[in-house]
């Protein structure tokens, strides 16, 4: 046998034998250029190609490879330099219908509709393929006019095939309903319905389309009989009714449905798990949280099972499952730690989005950590960042974060400068909220609730009116409740009266809770206390507690008792754990010296396991932020705090400033009384900002403080007196709003 092969191969020609060593390096080169591509590394398939290249038989199906994968990876450029090699080198083969399609593909790809119309129009002769090339590329980039005039000529020439309806569908989704019901009437008469790929595609289109008067509900509903009629369904049909479930708000059926699909073996993947934990985040009432909870384990315990627990979105849906069900932090924390060397800028993003408003100065302290691990935040990122950064006593944080984002290129970013409008004013920044506002090229109706908002929180009425006739964005539900909050703060009932009537009158906006809650604080306030009542008597749904709780407060400020009991167990009704209806009735009771009620409403609570909600006050000093209670009693320099807070009454009292005992809650001494006042939380930031107001993070001329329920009267002149005195401005921002303390005057103007 051994001879036979020699005697053949001397008998052979030379010039054959190079023929076929030739071939047979070529084979071999081609080989390497079609694995090189499909794993991706286009830059060194493109050298093999331009060094070896000799015959343009063999390379055909290398080329297609080529030009596929410069398709996924959507790298234009090397395709472009390949098609042009081509068309110098190869004249021959560049009318090959399986080549220019993969070309058309590449360019349709790559977002180059133009090149690859002109190559369509230019082929002598096309197939099916091609014309689905085209018609997806075309869907891709949402040109569905173009799309649909496609399809018809394919329509006069060719039977479409499933994925030329497929990718039409595609174009379909979000845009008028009509449009893809003419599709599916088309798919109907050529019976092309029946398909998997088509009847998934039709579940997807009808979940995403737009109204077009029928409403969701008839909308969805075609989408379910779709489903329901399916002969065979795959996995990606179970998950595509699931979604459409989810996209509409439609929880509870997205969860029966993958249960029913659970309980009937068929399977699940990351696509069904992501669609579950989101409709779980959106279905939760307080009743059935701990219900939610509880189906938020048995997903984790699935997602173990599976295997899919190693997938980083799946546990970053998790993450935000649990946070939404207010399961413990720390529990999302681990598992976001879970995720390891997976973490992506998603998963990053999640975790802060947890921490954000439950440990803000945690959540400031992750990103801190995403730039140290090399992460590059997107624009969700620093709009969550900022979102932390709003609970701050001051604006550094925000600072900082708004020069990384001028840094990455965001800062025409509508999005970015509206959590930054709002960041700004609630670390009482008015001034660079404004500045924000005021450069921004295009504001959205966002932009300009923002800044109606910032302007209402600081008590600005007159800024947020005036701003208001500026407004070039129709008004929405949210531009009423800033502006009714500004007249609240401000004591314009007129104007408050004016703007509540022209929302139903001039702009058709329904009034809603808020904007009740609004009116009744606007009266309440001004001692309107029946009309607030009439108010409430009137509305068209059920008061809230906040509605009452409004009312309370305005009942105490006006000495209104018997209303002020009605309102407090109204709202003890609503929030049977909270302490704001026993403290206020106390307080009432208290200041008009009937101590027996007050002392039986204290016992009430006790009897109830109600904890009142501590007085606590912040002040940052030299980046490090502390905490008051009253008394100071856990603070490391409270002797010396004391020392100077006794040395300050003294002073104040010199120059007019004189304790509203009669706020005291308890029948007691006079001077114990006033021993009462004297320690609250906030008079006790202040001396200790005052004894380091070299450290001060926001000049020594500002003293911001932060407090979690109302300033009291008392407190609220102390912070005068204590302004004049020091001639600095003292900024404290407390449950409602802030107020702003210069030269013995406050920004509320003593209304609030």
């Amino acid at each position: 046998m051994l001879y036979c092969t020699k005697l053949i191969f001397y008998v052979l020609p030379k010039r054959c034998f190079l023929r076929t060593l030739c071939t047979s390096n070529a084979e071999s080169v081609a080989i390497k250029i079609h694995a090189l591509s499909k794993h991706g590394n286009i830059e060194e398939a493109l050298s093999l190609v331009y060094k070896h290249d000799t015959h343009s038989s063999l390379f055909l199906q290398a080329y297609a490879t080529l030009f596929h994968a410069c398709a996924q990876k959507k790298c234009l450029q090397p395709g472009m330099a390949l098609h042009y090699y081509i068309l110098q080198t190869h004249p021959t083969i560049q009318n090959d219908i399986f080549l220019t399609n993969h070309i058309i593909n590449m360019y349709c790809k790559c977002g180059q509709l133009g090149y690859a119309r002109f190559l369509f129009d230019q082929m002598p002769h096309r197939n099916i393929v091609s014309w689905t090339a085209l018609i997806s590329g075309y869907a891709q980039c949402g040109s569905i006019n173009e799309s649909f005039s496609l399809f018809s000529a394919l329509f006069a020439q060719l039977r479409p095939n499933e994925f030329a309806f497929v990718s039409l569908l595609s174009a379909c989704e979000e845009r008028d309903i009509k449009c893809g019901i003419q599709v599916h009437a088309v798919a109907l008469k050529i019976s092309l319905d029946a398909s998997v790929y088509v009847a998934n595609a039709l579940i997807t289109m009808y979940s995403k389309c737009s109204d077009a008067g029928g409403g969701y509900d008839h909308i969805l509903g075609d989408a379910w009989t779709v489903f329901k009629l399916m002969e065979f369904r795959n996995l990606i049909s179970w998950n595509s009714m699931i979604a459409g479930f989810q996209f509409h708000g439609l929880a509870v059926r997205a969860i029966h449905l993958f249960t029913h699909m659970y309980c009937n073996g068929i399977g699940f993947d990351r696509a069904t798990l992501l669609s579950i934990l989101c409709s779980l985040n959106e279905y939760c009432t307080f009743e059935d949280i701990n219900i939610h909870l509880r189906s938020c384990f048995q997903l984790h315990c699935l997602t173990i099972k599976s295997g899919l627990i190693s997938e980083v979105e799946v546990i970053t849906a998790l993450v935000k499952s649990y946070a939404k069900l207010g399961g413990p932090i720390s529990d999302c924390y681990r598992l976001f730690l879970d995720t390891g060397g997976k973490r992506d800028i998603v998963s990053w993003t999640a975790i802060i989005t947890v921490f954000a408003e439950r440990d803000p100065e945690q959540a400031f302290l992750l990103f801190c950590q995403l730039h140290r691990e090399n992460f590059v935040p997107d624009w969700h990122t620093f709009s969550i960042a900022l979102k932390a950064c709003a609970y701050f006593v001051t604006e550094q944080p925000a600072l900082a974060i708004h020069s990384q984002i001028i840094k990455k290129g965001f800062q025409d970013d509508k999005i970015l400068s509206n959590a930054l409008i709002h960041a700004y004013a609630r670390c009482g920044s008015l001034a660079l909220s404004e500045q924000v506002f005021d450069v921004m090229g295009c504001r959205d109706l966002v932009s300009w609730n923002s800044m109606l908002k910032s302007y209402a929180l600081h008590g600005r009425a007159k800024d947020a009116l005036d701003l208001f006739q500026q407004m070039n964005v129709r008004p929405d539900s949210t531009t009423f409740v800033a502006l009714l909050s500004a007249c609240s703060h401000a004591g314009l009932v007129e104007q408050g009266v004016n703007f509540f009537n022209s929302m139903s009158d001039a702009h058709g906006i329904v009034p809603q809770l808020d904007h009740y809650a609004c009116m009744v604080d606007l009266y309440g306030r001004a001692g309107k206390i029946f009309e607030a009542e009439e108010l409430i008597h009137k509305m068209p749904m059920k008061p809230d507690s906040v509605i009452w709780s409004s009312l309370l407060g305005s009942c105490r400020k006006h000495g209104e008792t018997r209303l002020a009991k009605l309102a407090a167990d109204k709202f003890n009704e609503l929030e049977p754990e909270k302490s704001l209806g026993y403290v206020q009735m106390s307080n009432i009771y208290s200041s008009g010296g009937s101590f027996i009620e007050a002392g039986l409403i204290r016992k009430e609570m006790r009897e109830s396991k109600v904890r009142k909600e501590p007085g606590l006050s912040w002040v940052e000093i030299g980046k490090q932020v502390h905490e008051f209670g009253s008394g100071g009693k856990h603070h490391p320099q409270r002797g010396a705090i004391v020392k100077q807070l006794e040395i300050l009454i003294r002073r104040l009292k010199e120059i007019g400033y004189a304790p509203e005992v009669s706020l005291a809650l308890y029948d007691t001494e006079e001077e114990h009384k006033e021993d009462q006042l004297f320690h609250h939380s906030e008079k006790m930031a202040l001396v200790f900002a005052i004894m380091n107001e070299e450290k001060l993070s926001c000049g020594s001329n500002v003293i911001k403080i932060m407090k979690n329920i109302r300033i009291c009267v008392d407190c609220h002149n102390f912070m005068k007196s204590a302004s004049y005195l020091y001639e600095k401005e003292i900024i404290v921002r407390d449950s409602n709003r802030f107020h702003h303390f210069k030269y013995a005057t406050c920004s509320c103007n003593d209304y609030w």
